[in-house]
């Protein structure tokens, strides 16, 4: 029986994207001029329409219609015809302040830290990519990542912002390959159909699979519909968080209840899952399991994790209860103390809204600075054998 899994993509020119990209915008904007806002901000969009809403409260002075034209214009959304355009697009606001009764079960006092909302989080590590991440989802980010760059210096014609990426990984034998890529790009309503086709075969899958050593013989699937003109926000509304499976481990892994975009550091929906993440990444690259995944909880207002659990799907090289004694050991995963080892009042998330929240080595959640001190678990068991 043939073993595969798909994982999907977008480009940063898709509508829910868009929308994450502007939730974000605002939330760096707000960091920069008072690293303490409080920021729960959602984005909605559809033809030259963008709405934006949530509940801010901060001293920053936000203008909220320029920060999304500024996002719209470095996506490359600069023209009538695709459907919405930076200069034209009607932008309405409608933010109030953030709740009192949420407020005060944030600041506790003496830097303390409750939790913004109760909710569920995850975070996975695997050893079968570079990036510590799913083969399928970091090939699917690949692709959209490098068509819209080919796109914005010009040598892919005729492509718009809009695009998706599917790949499908074949593990029926021990050398994972690609069985099928599908990509839907939206293009330009005159242009080359054969070039175009043959553009991205050649000069996107086939790049994108050398680049990791993988084979090019895989099943192709490009714009099955057999054309995409009408794209963006035109073509389907967008809204904030709604990409949340492309943003973690393209479903290979689980996810919780809450979406990242849009939200300050004190909602645990985004900054337990950043936690858990740099925590299964660094115990996975220390050797203690193959593939790794944490889940935490929490209860608004206050500060320590309800439960934490660990499961390693029968990979770990050291007994369950080590890689639980190794993870209390090195990682706090109390609210203020998270935020604190991650950075996380630094205007940062911008980068994060496009091409999934991990695998990139700027940010602090993807650190492999635990490695060397998580290692004496592997060693201190592989002396009891002994």
């Amino acid at each position: 029986m043939r073993k595969l899994f798909t994982s999907e993509s977008v480009s940063e020119g898709h509508p829910d994207k868009i929308c994450d990209q502007i939730s974000d915008a605002i939330l760096d904007e707000a960091l920069k001029q008072d690293p303490l806002a409080k920021v729960a901000c959602e984005v909605f969009t559809t033809t030259n329409f963008v709405l934006i809403g949530g509940q801010i409260s901060t001293k920053a002075n936000l203008d909220y219609a320029e920060i999304a034209r500024g996002v719209l214009r470095k996506v490359g959304y600069i023209d009538p015809q695709f459907g919405i355009d930076a200069e034209t697009a009607e932008i309405k606001v409608l933010i109030e302040p953030q709740s009192e009764d949420i407020a005060q079960g944030i600041e506790l006092g003496n830097q303390v830290i409750g939790a913004g909302d109760q909710g569920i989080m995850f975070g996975y590590a695997t050893n079968e990519s570079k990036t510590f991440l799913p083969l399928a989802s970091t090939l699917a980010h690949e692709l959209v990542y490098l068509a819209s760059k080919l796109r914005k210096q010009g040598t892919f014609k005729w492509a718009r912002p809009d695009m998706k990426s599917q790949v499908t990984i074949d593990y029926s034998t021990d050398q994972p390959q690609i069985d099928t890529i599908l990509m839907s790009i939206q293009h330009d309503p005159d242009y080359d159909y054969q070039e175009f086709i043959k553009f991205v075969k050649t000069e996107i899958m086939d790049k994108v699979a050398k680049d990791f050593g993988l084979n090019t013989d895989f099943k192709v699937l490009i714009n099955p519909t057999g054309k995409f003109v009408i794209g963006g926000p035109q073509g389907d509304t967008g809204l904030t968080g709604r990409k949340i499976i492309v943003d973690t481990y393209g479903g290979y892994a689980r996810h919780g209840g809450g979406a990242f975009s849009g939200k300050d550091a004190t909602k645990v929906d985004r900054t337990a899952a950043y936690m858990a993440r740099y925590a299964a990444k660094n115990l996975v690259a220390a050797g203690l399991a193959d593939r790794l995944e944490i889940q935490v909880s929490y209860a608004i207002g206050k500060p320590e994790p309800v439960s934490i659990f660990v499961e390693t799907f029968g990979t770990e090289h050291v007994p369950e209860n080590i890689i639980m004694e190794a993870l209390l050991a090195n990682f706090d995963f109390s609210v203020s103390k998270m935020i604190d080892t991650l950075k996380l009042r630094q205007p940062i998330f911008l980068k994060t809204a496009t091409y999934g929240h991990y695998g990139k080595d700027e940010f602090p959640w993807e650190k492999l600075d635990k490695v060397e001190v998580l290692k004496t678990y592997l060693k201190t068991q592989t002396k009891l054998k002994k």
